[in-house]
């Protein structure tokens, strides 16, 4: 296997259907594999070693999962169902296990599963350019830019060091975005954040106010600004996490699942059912289909907190 023909099967990996929402088990696996072999030159690994750090990766950054015992066995799915072509698992018997295995951590466990990027693999990514482009690639595909610092820190993935080597190769690959995005969105919102109103600037310079795509720009969220909203960095950080979200009446809504103990925290709930700012005249509002991704997508949701 080239350096081309791994991104190339990075850049193609099998989806899982979970009715229609994205899921991104696959890739948080793969990253976190690419943080264990910076730390340790290697990417083997049991499944009891990754289930608690995999799952937290998945529950964190992926879509909402309803059934709390499902919540602690997530990374099951991506540990039985990733590509052969990447990945060799395997029981205590030393038997490969094929990709009808059971999707349950008890299983894997009787089982003693192990897995390990192949080793040609591994040979690839001890170039450092080669390992960024790898990360890279799966963070632009399934993520929005605001989730990569925490995502990565998640994983033990520091990328600093490599990704200058590894850019000319991203840039290649990465949809460019439209010029003037921000600016139009930031305009439309009358440089305030649409959620709380902060319209904080230095002299004339707005300062924490930052262009969010509601549908994410990796997931082939438009350039436009009925895809856009005017957010405070806060609030864009919250509303990428799915702790914030919109109704199909563009109301503001918080998670269930959020909780906080200072009264900082607690301010955060206030904007619950609170109406989002109305764009300035002749500027359009967050389309429907947009909000509609961003629930399914991206809100944390429990069982009992469901679209208004």
């Amino acid at each position: 296997m080239t350096g081309d023909e791994l991104m190339s099967a990075l850049a193609t990996l099998r989806r899982a259907q979970i009715g229609n929402r994205r899921a991104p088990h696959k890739p948080l696996l793969i990253l976190w594999l690419l943080g264990r072999y910076t730390a340790s030159g290697s990417t083997t690994v049991t499944y009891n070693e990754a289930e608690e750090s995999v799952s937290r990766l998945i529950n964190d950054f992926g879509p909402a999962v309803l059934s709390r015992s499902r919540a602690r066995e997530r990374a099951a799915m991506p540990f039985v169902h990733l590509e052969r072509d990447l990945w060799d698992l395997r029981g205590n018997d030393g038997e490969p296990i094929g990709s009808d295995a059971p999707e349950r951590g008890s299983w894997l466990r009787k089982q003693g599963a192990h897995g390990r990027l192949h080793p040609r693999i591994e040979r690839l990514l001890a170039d450092p350019a080669t390992l960024a482009s790898a990360a890279r690639l799966l963070l632009d595909q399934h993520f929005t830019p605001a989730l990569e610092g925490p995502i990565c820190a998640a994983a033990g993935l520091d990328l600093t060091s490599v990704e200058d080597a590894a850019y000319q190769l991203v840039a290649k690959k990465k949809r460019a975005r439209r010029d003037g995005f921000a600016e139009e969105v930031l305009q439309a919102y009358a440089f305030a954040c649409a959620m709380c109103g902060y319209d904080g600037a230095l002299g004339r310079n707005p300062v924490g106010l930052e262009a969010a795509h509601v549908q994410w720009h990796s997931q082939d969220g438009p350039d436009e600004v009925n895809n856009g909203l005017a957010l405070c960095a806060l609030h864009h950080t919250l509303f990428d996490l799915g702790v914030l979200g919109l109704t199909a009446n563009l109301d503001v809504q918080v998670s269930q699942v959020y909780v906080a103990r200072s009264p900082a925290g607690q301010a955060i709930d206030t904007l619950h059912g609170r109406p989002l700012a109305t764009p300035r005249p002749g500027q359009p509002a967050v389309a429907a289909d947009f909000v509609i991704w961003h629930g399914l997508q991206v809100f944390k949701r429990t069982s009992t907190h469901t679209a208004a």
